[in-house]
């Protein structure tokens, strides 16, 4: 009849609008496991010895060259190039401890700080004059340019799925390292009381190295799994050392549960957009259409990293009074 609409169309909307719904869902758990393995090492770090690194981004940046550059050079799938990545960013991690952090912790906190900037400059420089400023990207592998069609129009890249399949098992690796074993313990010992770990007996100064390695292994197994589906240059730390730092504020400095947890929050809230298309079709108003939510994604991360440092300090998850 004239002026009804085709029932049939309705539900062909309905229908496309839960998938857009379910697309981004899917999208954001993906995107934040990946994101909370980033966080990770940052979080170890802060954890056990209470300095902030600001040149996380560049470890990881170091472990998306290191996985792209072993694929490329020796022809192999990328994800088998994880062990290279995690042994490149220990061996980097404990350099830097032992040949520059070690010194920085006999300062000022300022002295700390500008210290990793100042290690964050030396990295990402170093990296603009071995590899130049150009993108470099992955386009080999068994799982490149492949997916999964899982139904109700959502469509899942086999990278994005293996690397946060990946992440969970590098999260259950710390997990039980930090809690199954007596490492694991003596790290969490000289992260609530360095002093008192000392008159116990246990090397602080080995842990803070070790959680140094730690961290920097778990950063460049992130960036591995990252370049699979995410285009490397020099600068790219920068934009995942501020994500990282609004998981951890999020999650709660030093809380390994509170870094996956934080993670899976953040990628939603990078899934802005789907949302917001899901509720343009849901509520039916044009002006919606118009306003350009890629652009502010970002700044959501943000805007929820400066609400919860205002309001809760400590994180959701803080462990460390």
């Amino acid at each position: 009849m004239p002026g009804h609409l085709n029932p049939d169309l309705l539900l062909s909307v309905e229908e496309q609008t839960m998938d857009i719904l379910i697309g981004s869902l899917v999208a954001g758990i993906l995107i934040g496991m990946i994101l909370a393995l980033v966080a990770l090492g940052l979080t170890i770090i802060f954890g056990v010895m209470d300095i902030v690194n600001f040149a996380h981004g560049e470890f990881l940046m170091i472990g998306m060259y290191t996985g792209l550059l072993t694929a490329q050079a020796t022809g192999m799938d990328p994800l088998l190039t994880l062990p290279v990545s995690a042994l490149v960013g220990f061996l980097l991690g404990v350099i830097c401890y032992y040949g520059f952090i070690k010194f920085l912790m006999k300062g000022p906190m300022v002295a700390q700080l500008l210290g990793t900037f100042g290690l964050m400059l030396f990295l990402r420089n170093l990296a603009l004059l071995i590899f130049g400023s150009e993108d470099r990207a992955l386009h080999q592998g068994v799982l490149v340019g492949k997916s999964f069609d899982v139904g109700m129009g959502v469509i899942i890249p086999a990278t994005k799925l293996a690397a946060a399949v990946l992440s969970v098992v590098s999260f259950l690796a710390i997990w039980l390292l930090m809690n199954r074993t007596k490492t694991g313990k003596a790290l969490t010992a000289t992260a609530l009381n360095a002093q008192g770990a000392r008159y116990m007996g246990i090397p602080t100064d080995r842990m803070n190295a070790l959680a140094w390695g730690v961290g920097g292994a778990s950063v460049t197994i992130a960036g591995a799994l990252l370049v699979n589906f995410w285009s490397v240059n020099p600068f790219v730390g920068l934009l995942f050392t501020m994500i990282a730092f609004a998981i951890v504020a999020l999650g709660g400095f030093g809380s390994v549960p509170g870094a996956f947890f934080a993670g899976l929050v953040v990628g939603m809230i990078m899934e802005i957009p789907g949302f917001w298309d899901f509720l343009t079709y849901t509520l039916n108003w044009d002006w919606m259409m118009d306003v350009p939510m890629t652009s502010f994604k970002y700044t959501g991360v943000y805007l929820a990293y400066f609400i919860i440092m205002v309001f809760r300090p400590r994180g959701l998850f803080g462990w460390k009074h």
